[in-house]
């Protein structure tokens, strides 16, 4: 099932049961998606790679507009945005561990000989691309960092 069938589906379920706080997420999702498609001026549907990204984009705006609000003492707003990208991440693969993020960069530095913070552009790029979908930028850039610095 396609990731717009999907919404679809899940979008008929919020409204069923008057869940406004998914509703809306599953909206700005479905606006997103179709955003994204006629973006492009292609009819076919983006590929499952770009929906991963833009769902990770969504997710990461939700989460860094709820530290914002946290941090000017807004939890009233904070709260409905953690929700929204709780709802997101359900459409994303699973994420992996940071033990399971460690170990694949481990193997990425040893395979290919990397040593200190001058590798670190590098290591990244071919970690975000081998584990593109299943672990957000941050984790592995700390997980980089701490590797390359010991």
């Amino acid at each position: 099932m396609s990731l717009q069938a999907e919404i679809m589906d899940a979008m008929k379920a919020a409204m069923k049961s008057k869940d406004t706080v998914s509703l809306e997420a599953l909206r700005a999702v479905k606006s997103a998606l179709l955003l994204a498609q006629t973006e492009s001026g292609a009819k076919e549907e983006p590929s499952e790679e770009d929906e991963i990204k833009l769902l990770q984009k969504l997710v990461k705006q939700r989460k860094d507009s709820a530290a914002i609000y946290i941090e000017q003492g807004r939890q009233d707003l904070a709260d409905p945005e953690i929700e929204q990208a709780a709802v997101i991440e359900k459409f994303l693969p699973a994420q992996l561990s940071e033990a399971e993020v460690e170990a694949a960069v481990n193997k990425i530095i040893a395979e290919n000989g990397f040593s200190g913070m001058a590798d670190m552009g590098k290591v990244m790029g071919m970690a975000s691309k081998e584990l593109a979908g299943r672990a957000d930028g941050k984790t592995i850039s700390n997980v980089v960092k701490k590797a390359l610095n010991s």
